[in-house]
């Protein structure tokens, strides 16, 4: 009967309806982003920031508020893989790069605060292609080594792009991939640099209001998507092709990062 009534009210009230409608395909979609998100960090070891923010500023109120779902879910994704790897962890590697982190991303947050949306999405699709071409072109060739100057400016490019797009895991993992000689070691410090940065973020974010009632429902809605992507992407991990992935991964990034400077 309460179904029946519910049926009845909703066909009787067509704003209620469309907008019951479109939260559910809200929903749906921010469960998908995150599903797909997840599982491309799980294979790659990073780009989940990367993938879901060509997503979440079409389906969050805000820009900001999508940079605070992004970071939470980043946060929960990477505390996940964490909890597998975390015994080849070797956190000295991390200190510096952390606290450069820190520096530059403050003050990033504060200039999204003040910034209007539409200004923000521009920004974020030229950063977008310019992080694919510089994947698919120049990658193989870049190195960084373990060294204080190398942290200091990788750290300070991650914050800059983790305050403003929610996406600091490129920058920091070119410093990863040089100074761990595992891929269980890399995946681990990366995974614990995701994790405590994105802690740090989460506190100022809140400080500038961007963590709303709409954020935490959405992170209700995303929760099982994380969950399955991380499984998905450890059963494929030892059978897909990464290189082909990562390329399809980039194109993707190129044509998202037209379409925020079009829309």
């Amino acid at each position: 009967m309460q179904k029946i009534f519910a049926c009845r009210f909703l066909k009787k009230n067509s704003y209620l309806c469309s907008v019951f409608y479109y939260d559910m395909l809200t929903a749906f979609f921010i469960f998908l982003s995150a599903c797909a998100g997840s599982f491309v960090q799980r294979v790659c070891g990073f780009g989940f920031g990367i993938f879901i923010m060509t997503v979440l500023p079409y389906l969050m109120p805000t820009y900001q508020e999508a940079t605070a779902l992004s970071g939470f879910l980043s946060l929960l994704q990477s505390g996940i893989v964490l909890c597998s790897v975390y015994k080849h962890l070797n956190i000295k590697n991390l200190y510096g790069i952390f606290l450069t982190f820190c520096v530059f991303s403050f003050f990033a947050i504060k200039f999204v605060k003040s910034t209007d949306d539409g200004s923000l999405r521009v920004i974020l699709g030229v950063v977008l292609i310019m992080l694919a071409l510089y994947f698919l072109l120049f990658a193989k060739r870049a190195a960084a080594r373990p060294v204080l100057g190398w942290q200091i400016s990788l750290g300070g490019l991650s914050g800059l792009m983790g305050g403003l797009f929610g996406m600091h895991g490129p920058a920091a993992v070119v410093y990863f991939l040089s100074c761990e000689k595992t891929k269980e070691g890399y995946l681990a410090i990366a995974q614990a640099y995701f994790v405590i940065t994105n802690i740090y973020m989460t506190f100022f974010r809140a400080e500038y209001g961007f963590v709303t009632p709409t954020v935490g429902i959405s992170l209700l809605y995303a929760l099982p998507g994380i969950v399955i992507g991380i499984l998905l992407g450890q059963r494929v991990f030892a059978r897909i092709n990464q290189q082909t992935l990562k390329k399809v991964i980039y194109f993707y990034m190129i044509v998202a990062g037209m379409v925020q400077i079009v829309g």
